[in-house]
């Protein structure tokens, strides 16, 4: 197992047309011997769309972990100075959550476990999900790239025809972006050529 002992957050933002490809990752870590802590955004836990309830996720995610999802600025403060994660995945990545990083705003329960657990200077692991991340938020993900303890799930266009600025992380990637994140190390390529 890759990660025997290593305890995970993993936020969800609400990028929800990826959660089928990002919530298969928390089972695969788990699998690898991780021990994992959901973290979801207000708008995660609050909104119902097409792909799905909250309650259902929210259900789905204590079934997966054996933890309720921490959903609350109060709840995800404590990952810091109680040093509770080796390393903090946040997949999807929204546009919004992107900026609010790059740019110290604390206001949410990811936003808040993103900046508790950098405090302790350990690794974030971000898997990109915007459609702006070519336009509004290129330059805000050119800051992440270059912030100490922050690496990135690979990421391409997801469509560059009918979509010509969104980015995607190849959610696919994220045990091998974790296990070189845990090395202070950045998994290369990081851009790569969606389908």
């Amino acid at each position: 197992m890759l990660l025997e002992g290593i305890k995970v957050g993993f936020a969800l933002t609400g990028s929800f047309c990826t959660f089928n490809k990002a919530v298969p990752q928390i089972e695969n870590l788990i699998n690898e011997g991780a021990e994992v802590f959901p973290i979801i955004s207000q708008v995660v836990n609050d909104f119902d769309t097409r792909f799905g309830t909250a309650e259902d996720l929210k259900a789905k995610l204590k079934q997966i972990t054996g933890k309720a999802p921490v959903c609350t600025i109060i709840e995800a403060e404590p990952f810091g100075p109680k040093e509770i994660l080796d390393i903090l995945v946040i997949a999807p990545c929204t546009g919004n959550t992107i900026a609010k990083i790059a740019n110290a705003v604390t206001d949410t329960s990811v936003t808040m476990a993103c900046k508790a657990h950098l405090r302790n200077a350990r690794p974030v692991v971000i898997g990109v999900s915007t459609n702006d991340g070519l336009s509004a938020n290129a330059k805000n993900i050119g800051v992440l790239l270059n912030t100490k303890n922050i690496y990135m799930v690979p990421f391409g266009q997801d469509d560059p025809t009918k979509k010509c600025t969104s980015l995607v992380a190849d959610f696919e990637k994220t045990i091998p972006t974790v296990v070189e994140a845990l090395k202070n190390k950045q998994i290369q390529p990081i851009l790569i050529h969606n389908n």
